[in-house]
């Protein structure tokens, strides 16, 4: 029988995948969603431990540390050095124990010139995974892939001020500012959008790439790294996003752009050919409806979210 171990099983990923595998009912496989609390990733031995335990025949390697532009900014070197060290312990662990197959995520633009100043640390570790993956099959012939998501949002999110990423942020700070200001019209209230609004993202919803990255699992045999992303088309602009979240909260207010705020990089189009060319009758999840189920998970699980 096969086994699958997700790591970082109970993030937002891990969760749409979890979500995903019981709405497929039973199959040939036996998964397991690890957490932090399961094994410290940036050391060998917890590692090692958790592989010989599950003895997984197949790996979902999400497990990272992650976070949102500001956080990046500031925290650079944290980003590089346990992004490598966990990469590297999850990837060797996969050899020494005969993973038959391992897919890890990482950032979009891999190799394209250098990252952008604001997250070089987060996004050189996870592209060397790549270069790891093409060692390990030059070496030893292991497929191990890489899937290359684009900004991913959903239920499960990471609400936390400093460290979520701006769908989530968003909808954390318009949530507060609608509910914590009772005594203020709705149509007096001031929503503030950080950075001009004029960047533009392609945005993923997590039971989409879910549902994508099982299929990768299953079907593609390739070290070759692929792109899972919605089509370029799709592509929204920041002030868009702050919109479309506005209008999923029924949000009667205004919307402001700070310029003093940092924009980050302004475009990071990927392109899905390689996917398109494999699957090319999917349907994505349409932005503001997943946006609205988004919100509307936000707020029925506001007491558990990681806020």
């Amino acid at each position: 029988m096969k086994k699958v171990l997700v790591t970082g099983g109970t993030g937002l990923v891990g969760k749409a995948l979890e979500a995903i595998i019981k709405k497929q009912g039973p199959t040939e496989e036996e998964w397991f969603f690890a957490g932090s609390k399961d094994a410290d990733l940036t050391n060998l031995a917890a590692t090692q431990a958790l592989f010989t335990k599950e003895k997984p025949t197949h790996v979902i390697h999400l497990a990272a540390m992650v976070g949102g532009l500001f956080h990046n900014m500031n925290n650079n070197l944290d980003f590089l050095r346990n992004n490598l060290l966990i990469n590297d312990n999850v990837l060797q662990t996969a050899h020494e124990q005969g993973c038959i197959k391992s897919s890890h995520a990482y950032e979009t633009m891999v190799h394209n010139g250098p990252p952008h100043p604001s997250n070089y640390g987060y996004s050189y570790a996870k592209r060397l995974i790549d270069i790891q993956n093409h060692a390990y099959n030059d070496k030893y012939g292991h497929l191990y892939t890489s899937v290359i998501p684009c900004n991913i949002f959903g239920p499960h999110d990471n609400y936390k001020p400093e460290v979520s990423h701006v769908i989530p942020g968003m909808i954390n700070r318009m949530h507060k500012l609608i509910t914590e200001q009772p005594d203020t019209p709705e149509r007096e209230k001031v929503f503030t959008v950080f950075g001009s609004g004029k960047p533009l993202r392609q945005f993923i919803y997590s039971l989409d790439l879910a549902e994508l990255m099982i299929w990768v699992l299953r079907n593609y045999d390739s070290v070759e790294p692929i792109v899972l992303s919605v089509d370029e088309i799709q592509e929204v602009t920041i002030f868009e996003v702050a919109q479309a979240i506005a209008t999923a909260f029924e949000f009667k207010g205004k919307l402001v752009c700070d310029t003093s705020k940092a924009d980050g990089q302004f475009k990071k189009t990927a392109s899905n050919a390689k996917l398109r060319s494999l699957l090319p009758e999917y349907t994505f999840t349409d932005f503001e409806s997943a946006i609205k189920t988004s919100v509307e998970w936000y707020r029925t699980h506001y007491e558990q979210a990681r806020k």
